[in-house]
């Protein structure tokens, strides 16, 4: 199929290990089939998917064991060390004739508009701190705590787990001078910003021009925003400075990065 047709048609050479031994429909076929009876890619038993997928680690270690992963593993990195230099170089090329052929047309075509070149520009988006209703009788609040964070928490769960000195300090209330008013972590906030792709780490500036937090995402129901911007929707989503210094002063004990820094109480 498919895979006998890449492995017959590409060199030796950006392929990976032992690829070419796949080249061969009748020795290949076989072991793709015995690989499909234990693999989670290309099984459709729903209930042992829905068991898989209740237990994040039995997951996790069938993943990781899984021959079409693995496989396709292999494939990425040959893909890394064969081919991507080789095609870095061809981009560069065609980035700086590319260049020239765009300096050519506005010289020959002097009456044409031409799109604007918005490399080295800066883009800025503004909106309100706000939640959302995106369904019926289902409300975001506009802003999220290390409670949240700890209701969460799933010991040695690959994507829920807290680090123990975390843990430590919030049982113990030790949130120094970045609690809110009612005692709380801030972890995260929304908003009506217009974001998209790419703006993970865009700094968030308030009317007086103080730095409050971090853009990393985007609310997954308004997703959409690059094509259709609903304000009713479209909420971006911000990691609160008060958690950031939080970490940096109480859980990393990098004091001498705040003493870098201007922090002011309100």
């Amino acid at each position: 199929g498919i895979f006998e047709y890449y492995t017959r048609n590409t060199p030796k050479e950006f392929l990976a290990n032992d690829f070419a031994r796949y080249t061969d429909t009748n020795t290949s076929l076989p072991l793709f089939h015995k690989w499909a009876t234990k693999s989670v890619v290309v099984n459709n038993d729903t209930t042992l998917l829905d068991a898989l997928f209740r237990d994040n680690r039995t997951l996790v270690a069938k993943i990781r064991n899984d021959k079409f992963v693995d496989m396709y593993s292999r494939f990425l990195q040959a893909c890394t060390d064969n081919c991507l230099d080789h095609n870095k170089k061809i981009q560069n090329s065609i980035n700086d004739l590319q260049k020239r052929y765009m300096a050519l047309q506005m010289t020959t075509d002097k009456d044409k508009v031409f799109f604007p070149d918005a490399n080295f520009t800066l883009r800025v988006s503004y909106g309100q701190i706000r939640g959302s209703e995106p369904a019926d009788a289902i409300e975001y609040k506009y802003q999220t705590t290390l409670d949240g964070v700890i209701e969460k928490y799933i010991p040695d769960d690959y994507e829920f787990d807290v680090p123990k000195k975390l843990l430590d300090l919030y049982h113990k209330r030790d949130f120094g001078r970045y609690a809110n008013s009612q005692g709380k972590i801030p972890v995260a906030f929304t908003a009506t910003n217009h974001t998209t792709g790419g703006n993970s780490g865009s700094p968030t500036i308030d009317a007086n021009g103080n730095l409050i937090g971090l853009n990393f995402d985007r609310q997954w129901e308004g997703t959409m925003s690059d094509i259709y911007f609903d304000p009713q929707l479209c909420r971006n989503i911000m990691v609160d400075i008060r958690y950031i210094l939080f970490i940096i002063d109480k859980f990393a004990d990098s004091k001498w990065l705040l003493r870098e820094l201007t922090i002011i109480d309100k």
